[in-house]
């Protein structure tokens, strides 16, 4: 549906281009005059209007391309944001402009995509900021569109459209609740749960200091346990035969090993 829309509206400034081409329509009256009375209903017209089909043509992708993001990404924000945007951008122009008719979509494409890029820097969550890095990645040329670099193009169209959509998206942005996060299985595990394959052995644990007075002990001490051993010590090492150091004339491979069975 987001697509649909703007492509219905696109298809419409391409009517109105080809039959302003087709029967020599003057559609200057319908822009932004500055300043002239009778130049404010081109706050509402001016952006249907197009000067050339190479201007309408490099309009086009970008009002297809943001106008679907914003009508995806903020199903609430989206047409106040576009009115917002419209209209601003052309009432700046009126105040401020040059002395000339200022037509064209740009302004609003310019507003778009402003409005896009700070939506996810004061949103912060997960679709915004997607949708942001897209906008920019694909239009944030545009900034240079903000200064007088060229002669003919309506500098303060875009820049009041970047003004509107940078203030639409401050305004507007509690408008779209954001998407739950999505939660994994795991995430829901208590977080000392025992694995079902090898329990609990997965857990660190420090080898014992004195291996051969774990005798009656079913598993490896933890951590602070070494108290516990000097406890239960019931006497030197050389008590047992076994546990006497070898002589010079002993061989380690012959000696049997020990009567305990270690855990």
């Amino acid at each position: 549906h987001a697509f649909l829309a703007t492509a219905l509206l696109t298809a419409a400034l391409w009517w109105i281009k080809l039959l302003d081409h087709s029967f020599g329509w003057d559609l200057g009256s319908l822009g932004v005059r500055p300043r002239e009375l009778a130049g404010l209903l081109g706050v509402l017209t001016a952006p249907l209007v197009h000067g050339s089909f190479e201007h309408l043509f490099a309009n086009t992708l970008p009002l297809l391309v943001l106008g679907t993001l914003l009508l995806y990404g903020y199903p609430r924000a989206r047409w106040p944001a576009v009115a917002l945007i419209w209209l601003l951008s052309g009432f700046g122009v009126w105040l401020i402009g040059r002395d000339s008719v200022h037509v064209g979509m740009s302004g609003v494409t310019h507003g778009l995509m402003f409005f896009l890029f700070i939506a996810g820097l004061v949103r912060r969550d997960t679709l915004a900021v997607a949708l942001s890095m897209i906008a920019f990645f694909l239009y944030g040329g545009m900034v240079w569109g903000l200064f007088p670099a060229e002669q003919g193009v309506s500098w303060e169209y875009h820049l009041f459209g970047a003004v509107a959509g940078v203030l639409a998206a401050v305004l507007l942005r509690q408008l779209d609740a954001p998407l739950p996060a999505k939660r994994y299985a795991w995430e829901d595990e208590p977080p000392e749960a025992e694995d079902p394959v090898i329990g609990d052995q997965w857990r660190w644990r420090r080898a014992p200091a004195r291996p051969w007075k774990l005798e009656n002990s079913d598993e490896f001490p933890v951590a602070g346990d070494d108290d516990d051993l000097d406890e239960h010590d019931d006497g030197p090492l050389a008590d047992d035969p076994q546990d006497a150091p070898l002589g010079d004339d002993d061989d380690p491979a012959i000696r049997p090993p020990p009567n305990r069975t270690l855990h």
